[in-house]
This record gives structure tokens, C-alpha cells and sequence, in this order.
């Protein structure tokens, strides 16, 4: 007779493994690599483009409140106004100097301030120009300024400013020129005028302040290495026309404070958003979003 022995039950469950030896997280080399990450950030900020947003009502009616846009670093070389949030001394140095062309829309840092600034190149160095009755005299010949039909904006009424050291509606000083569509829609209808420079650059610009301080300017010229700047609001900015002590920019600016060029808006935000992102695509401005801000150049014999 076969004598049948029994096999002890197995234990399905595995033995368990001794842990693996823990490592400890690499402080040093996390710090590095924040460090390196930032560094390339920064140096893109200085060397390539940055962001840039709009406060003011300056450059109407090209460039609104809540405008953000993208300032290429290079055009112009590089000085200490390009480094990211100026953190080089102000300097006449420049590498790889160029010059702006009539129209560009440039920033600059005004010489008693740190904080940028975005106007347009009206006169380039060696020129001559006066502003009479509005209108620039560029080298003894009159830019030429036509009349355009008023351009319409929309009114955007949560638009907030604090150009008066509280916050207030942007487009307060436009009050008079609200008018409501037959749609429904308000908007601000500006007294709009085209002028075009010697290159054939042209823009638009507003005027509705026939006694403006900065209708009449007697003329200056502008020195070597300097640019003379306006903004399209010409009754509203403080630019080349305006004295440094009323927050203007004082006369013809170096080009060593010019940090950059105006290139497109990203976009635009018409001040109905809160701190909630999920909020800014209702307040999104449509057909602003990747807008060219270098100006149309007519060609010659039009």
C-alpha cells in the first residue's frame, strides 16, 4: 500500500523585502536648479523681450488700458535700460547701438524716475521740430494730420485708473464723448486725425483740446543720440513736451534710456476681471489679442 504524505499549505503572501535605503533629498543641487531656471528667465527678460501693460489712456486710441503686450529687448542693442527691473546704474553705455525709426512705439525710462514709459518716436536725432496748433513741424515742414472719422472705443465703465492717487474711471476725461449705439453698446467716440512721417509711417492720434499747454511748443533740436517722443493722446501725455517736474520726460531723450520696442498685444482685459483668472476670459477685449503695434508705412506715391 502507498503511503501518501501530505505537503504543508505554501503562504501565497511574499516575504517582505527590507525598504530600500532612503536618500535624502539633494538641497544643494534643488537650489541650483531654481537658480539656473531664474537666470534663464531673467536673462531672457533683458536680452530678448519682456511683458509690458498698459496704465493709461497715453497712447489712445492705439493702445487701451489693460493692454498687455510684448517690448522685444534687441532692436536697439542693449544699455542699462534693458536689464530686468533696471537693477544696473544708469549708464550712457550701449552695445550694439541702433536707432528707431520714425513711428516706433518705444519704451523709455524717464531720467529722474525708474519706472517705464511707452511713447512714439516722432523726431529722430538731428531733426528739427516745433508742434503749432497741434500739429508737429518736423525740419520746417508741417506733418501732415487729416481728419478720420471718430474712432470708437468701447466705453469699458469697470475700467479703473489711479493717475489721481485714487481709483477712477479711466476714460473719465472722455465723459462728453460717451454715446450709446443703436445696439445698445456705449462706447467713446473720439475726434480722431491720421498723420503720416517722413517714412511714410501712419497712425492715429487724438485731439480734442484746441487750448492744450501742448498744442504749442516752440522749436528745439534734438541732439545726437537722442530720440523727441509723444503720445497718440495728445492732449494727455506727458512726454518730450512736458517739463520733468509735471512728470513729462523733459525734451529729447538719450537713446541710452530707451529700453526696448513695442512689438503686439498678447491681450487685452477690459477691467471687468477680479483676482480670479477664471474671470478674465469674459473680460477679454475680442480682436486685440495679437495686434501689431509697428506702424503701416504708406508707399510712395499715395
Amino acid at each position: 500500500m502507498n503511503e501518501v504524505t501530505e505537503t504543508p499549505p505554501q503562504d501565497p503572501t511574499p516575504a517582505p523585502q527590507p525598504p530600500e535605503p532612503y536618500e535624502p533629498l539633494d538641497w544643494i543641487g534643488e537650489i541650483k536648479g531654481l537658480f539656473w531656471m531664474l537666470a534663464a528667465v531673467l536673462a531672457f527678460h533683458s536680452f530678448i523681450a519682456k511683458p509690458f501693460y498698459i496704465p493709461s489712456i497715453s497712447m489712445m486710441p492705439n493702445l487701451l488700458v489693460g493692454d498687455r503686450l510684448v517690448v522685444s529687448k534687441f532692436p536697439y542693442g542693449w544699455n542699462w535700460a534693458s536689464a530686468s527691473f533696471h537693477v544696473l546704474p544708469r549708464d550712457t553705455w550701449r552695445l550694439l547701438p541702433g536707432t528707431p525709426q520714425y513711428g516706433d512705439i518705444v519704451i523709455v525710462v524717464p531720467r529722474d524716475r525708474t519706472d517705464d514709459l511707452i511713447k512714439r518716436v516722432v523726431a529722430l536725432p538731428g531733426d528739427r521740430i516745433a508742434v503749432v496748433n497741434g500739429e508737429i513741424v518736423l525740419n520746417g515742414k508741417k506733418v501732415p494730420q487729416t481728419v478720420e472719422p471718430s474712432v470708437q472705443l468701447p466705453a469699458d465703465p469697470q475700467l479703473m485708473c489711479g493717475e489721481y492717487g485714487y481709483p477712477s474711471w479711466c476714460y473719465d476725461v472722455f465723459a462728453r464723448y460717451k454715446r450709446r449705439l443703436p445696439s445698445g453698446k456705449d462706447v467713446i467716440e473720439l475726434p480722431t486725425y491720421r498723420e503720416v512721417l517722413p517714412n511714410g509711417a501712419t497712425y492715429l492720434i487724438v485731439r480734442d483740446q484746441p487750448t492744450s499747454l501742448y498744442n504749442n511748443m516752440p522749436e528745439v533740436k534734438v541732439p545726437e543720440g537722442h530720440l523727441f517722443l509723444m503720445g497718440d493722446d495728445r492732449d494727455r501725455s506727458a512726454d518730450s513736451r512736458v517739463a520733468n517736474s509735471d512728470n513729462g520726460l523733459g525734451g529729447p531723450v538719450p537713446l541710452s534710456d530707451v529700453g526696448g520696442r513695442a512689438e503686439f498685444v498678447t491681450f487685452s482685459l477690459d477691467g471687468s476681471q477680479t483676482n480670479n483668472p477664471a474671470s478674465w476670459w469674459k473680460a477679454l477685449r475680442p480682436g486685440r489679442s495679437w495686434t501689431s503695434l509697428r506702424p503701416v508705412h504708406l508707399t510712395k506715391g499715395k
